[in-house]
């Protein structure tokens, strides 16, 4: 491999920075004067891939070179800024724990993003069978980058781990794959698994909550670049409901994505969009091909056992919550000779690496030191065995460790889910009522207006990416006509939910298309203590009601995600839907509430409740108010942990 090393000094611009965009990479804060810059040698370098292509990559080494260290690599598509020798991050590396002790840290900008040459391509998909040095994916970018490093770097040991929170925690469990032999220690970190399934897309739904970000992924550039190519859209409103409901269709939309030239984005005339990503959007409603052939999950059954893995997640990341999940379970299904663990938390998207000790999601209080805790106990000991210690399997971590977030307690387990677990079936009866026992079948009616659909957070804004939702009280929903509510009388003793949840709805519209929306919800006590004076002035903890769980389910997916099928008008029909894990124990005093309703706007976008072949490109006419029915006969299957 060649080098050649930046000696200039690049400008740098404001863009994004990594906790206000949608991925989050950084500690955020921890801003220690100098640190890094007094114990740290910075070198930029470019890598040159098998195929020629050169990938720009920044080196920082501690300035003790009296002992070897390993090698903790991230590759980013959001820029291993600042650039030039002489410019440092504040912060490097997961931790600060590892940071200080002392770890050689590379930031890598990925193919074709940044100051690296080459082009980009979301989520690229990966090539099992390779047959020339043209064949290129991650998989074969973070070999070459390892085996450079490896050879080139001075007083490594030769250990290689990845890290990386969102995307490139997308990059990290990649790099398991045809994994290089110095690689011993991956974190995958809330990682994306498939773009069907996380971030921009639920079951078939588009999470309209993130338009603003699709222009990060889809603005195309010609060059390498030290400043941001793309601008987000300016919605001119801090009222985003009203923006989207104004707006319409989706196609009325395309406008915002439509650029002068590759490198200077400016509206441009309609009926022309140069957006790739947003054209992908578009064009692929279904989970074609496409997004089959990006998807990384399915490609997780011959993982090197080599490479440990440590899965890490928050129990309420609006953003990847399916990734780390089935990260975890294919890992653990398919490989069962490596070592694999899983850590998830009472955190939004990335939260882990805060150093506040205070830990909220939203409004809701979780506890204190959480994220402390995990920094120094589980990802410091987890990196440390595997790249400084002997590298066995007894690595002083349990196989998961999961919070409780209504015990608000750590727990460990063999198991995940705990294999002690068992199912409980709930039922949706008449008269608001959560049973255990199913009664006589009647359907419950509402109107989906879809001129008024439900909100789904009562804040006046616009989001760049969602997050405070996944906690938010949910009283204001329930007093709507269009939501159902379902309730268990309040509970006599705990009641602790553990693993993924199934809705087996039966429903019927007038229409031929919906979605269902489900959501699982802690209801506090009126009389509980309240802890938090961060919520929000209008809240109290009296009454809360705390969603622990929600998902969404475009109908006309109902039975395959690759062939969509409309709905016989008024006929009773089956709607599955999964919900993500929980670890939750709704305690003593509380009660157990089921939420069903048809529209969540604007975090996804309205289904026109009248079946067309791809909602991207739906007319105004197709927008129908419809009245939908779902039967008592429907039911909700939890594991309990006794």
């Amino acid at each position: 491999m060649k080098i050649q090393v930046f000696k200039g000094i690049f400008l740098l611009l404001i863009g994004i920075t990594l906790f206000s965009c949608k991925k989050t990479t950084s500690f955020d804060a921890l801003k220690e004067v100098n640190y890094v810059e007094e114990n740290y040698t910075k070198t930029e370098a470019y890598i040159t891939m098998r195929d020629s292509v050169k990938l720009f990559t920044v080196i920082y080494s501690p300035k003790n070179t009296s002992k070897k260290y390993p090698i903790l690599l991230q590759r980013t598509p959001y820029s291993c800024r600042p650039y030039g020798e002489d410019k440092f991050k504040n912060n490097i590396a997961p931790n600060p724990h590892l940071m200080k002790e002392g770890n050689i840290i590379v930031y890598q900008d990925v193919r074709g993003r940044w100051m690296s040459e080459g082009t980009y391509d979301n989520m690229r998909a990966y090539i099992p069978n390779k047959k020339s040095n043209l064949d290129i994916d991650e998989s074969s970018d973070t070999y070459d980058t390892i085996d450079w490093l490896v050879k080139n770097v001075e007083n490594n040991n030769g250990n290689v781990g990845t890290w990386g929170i969102s995307y490139p925690g997308f990059y990290s469990t990649y790099s398991t794959i045809d994994a290089h032999p110095a690689l011993k220690a991956a974190s995958p970190q809330a990682c994306i698994g498939d773009f069907y399934f996380d971030d921009f897309h639920h079951n078939g739904a588009y999470m309209l909550a993130y338009f603003k970000i699709t222009s990060l992924f889809g603005t195309p550039k010609t060059k390498p670049s030290n400043t941001s190519w793309y601008k987000f859209p300016d919605l001119k409103t801090k009222d985003g409901y009203q923006f989207f409901l104004d707006a319409g269709p989706l196609k009325n939309l395309d406008t915002y994505f439509e650029y002068e030239h590759l490198d200077t984005p400016n509206l441009q005339s309609k009926n022309k969009a140069t957006d790739f990503f947003w054209e992908e959007l578009k064009e692929h409603p279904n989970y074609d091909e496409v997004w089959q052939s990006k998807g990384l999950i399915q490609h997780l059954k011959n993982v090197k056992s080599h490479v440990a893995t440590m899965v890490v997640g928050g129990l309420f990341d609006a953003e990847d919550l399916y990734g780390p999940l089935e990260t975890y379970k294919n890992i653990e299904e398919f490989n069962k000779n490596n070592y694999n663990t899983l850590v998830f938390g009472p955190w939004s998207h990335g939260q882990w690496v805060s150093p506040k000790s205070k830990n909220n999601v939203g409004n809701y209080y979780f506890g204190d030191s959480i994220s402390l805790k995990y920094q120094t106990e589980i990802e410091t000991k987890f990196f440390n065995h595997f790249l400084k210690g002997n590298g066995d399997k007894n690595a002083g971590l349990p196989e998961a460790y999961v919070y409780d977030t209504g015990k608000k307690e750590w727990n460990s387990y063999n198991n995940w889910p705990p294999k002690k677990a068992e199912k409980k079936v709930f039922y949706l009866s008449e008269n608001q009522k959560l049973t255990t026992s199913k009664e006589k079948e009647t359907g419950i009616k509402f109107i989906s207006d879809i001129n008024k659909p439900v909100p789904f957070s009562e804040d006046i804004k616009t989001t760049f990416t969602p997050r405070k939702y996944m906690t938010d009280d949910q009283r204001f929903a329930a007093r709507r006509n269009d939501v159902l509510i379902f309730e268990t009388e309040v509970l006599e003793n705990d009641l602790t939910l553990v693993g993924d949840i199934l809705a087996k709805l039966q429903v019927a519209t007038t229409g031929t298309d919906a979605d269902w929306v489900v959501k699982v919800i802690d209801v506090h006590p009126s009389n509980i203590k309240e802890n938090n004076k961060d919520m929000q002035k209008h809240l109290k903890l009296s009454n809360y009601h705390l969603m622990v769980r929600s998902e969404i389910m475009r109908g006309k997916f109902r039975n395959s995600f690759t062939h969509p099928e409309p709905f016989v008008p008024n006929k009773k029909t089956a709607v599955n839907i999964k919900l993500q894990d929980i670890h939750h124990t709704f305690k003593k005093g509380h009660k157990l509430q089921i939420q069903v309703q048809s529209t969540w706007f604007p975090l996804f976008d309205l289904n026109p409740q009248t079946y067309v072949d791809n909602i991207f490109k739906a007319d105004k006419k197709d927008f129908k108010t419809q009245t939908h029915t779902v039967f008592t006969s429907s039911e909700i299957e939890f594991k309990v942990l006794n």
